[in-house]
């Protein structure tokens, strides 16, 4: 039996399912994103007047937590498309 068959195909499973867990990392920026949202529309229905210290320091936030799910987004890319090639030339 040919076993490189077996570890390449080993080696795409488990780039496969990291990708799918890499994925799964948009999920808290979403959530986190909506919160801050929320608390900041609450700030300014309190405050009407604080409104331009409240939404600077929203988007400051939110911009900061989006990096987590880009950095997701790429890592899941990266298993897709470049880990694969790499597994398969050294696997041979």
């Amino acid at each position: 039996m040919d076993f490189t068959v077996l570890a390449k195909g080993i080696a795409l499973a488990g780039c496969a399912i990291g990708a799918g867990l890499a994925l799964i990392a948009g999920i808290g920026p979403g959530i986190g994103e909506g919160n801050a949202v929320s608390k900041a529309l609450e700030a300014i229905g309190r405050q009407p007047e604080c409104k331009g210290d409240v939404t600077s320091t929203m988007l400051l936030g939110v911009a900061l937590a989006e990096t987590t799910g880009i950095y997701g987004f790429v890592t899941g890319l990266l298993l897709i498309f470049v880990a694969p090639g790499m597994f398969m030339n050294f696997l041979g």
